[in-house]
């Protein structure tokens, strides 16, 4: 089992790509939000010595300092990869929930394995 809290309100990765042009040739780039907080992602969180492996659930309560941002876990599935598990494609069930903390947004997370 892995478990971590994460502080700092995650990029929705719908709202976390911009248009750039690159050496003539239209790009979509990660949001310098999107960015910071992967930064931010992999400096506070711990790494399993073994990643779990197999089908994995993750649950997760994302709390945002207000109600406007959609709840979206993408990013930080992302993040994971090579912290909990390999690919997030190894996630075949999730729990996603949304709070509010003004003064402390943060994700508190939990990735299991599925017995199978």
């Amino acid at each position: 089992m892995f478990e971590a809290t994460i502080y700092g309100e995650p990029a929705s990765k719908a709202n976390s790509r911009k248009l750039v042009t690159i050496a003539g040739r239209s790009r979509f780039i990660k949001s310098k939000k999107a960015l910071d907080y992967v930064d931010a992602f992999k400096k506070q969180c711990p790494k399993l010595d073994e990643l779990l492996n197999g089908d994995v659930k993750v649950t997760m309560k994302i709390y945002y300092r207000t109600r406007r941002p959609d709840l979206d876990e993408s990013v930080i599935l992302d993040c994971l990869e090579g912290f909990a598990y390999t690919n997030d494609r190894q996630v075949k069930e999730k729990h996603i929930y949304h709070g509010l903390d003004k003064e402390n947004p943060r994700s508190e997370i939990c990735v299991e394995r599925i017995a199978g």
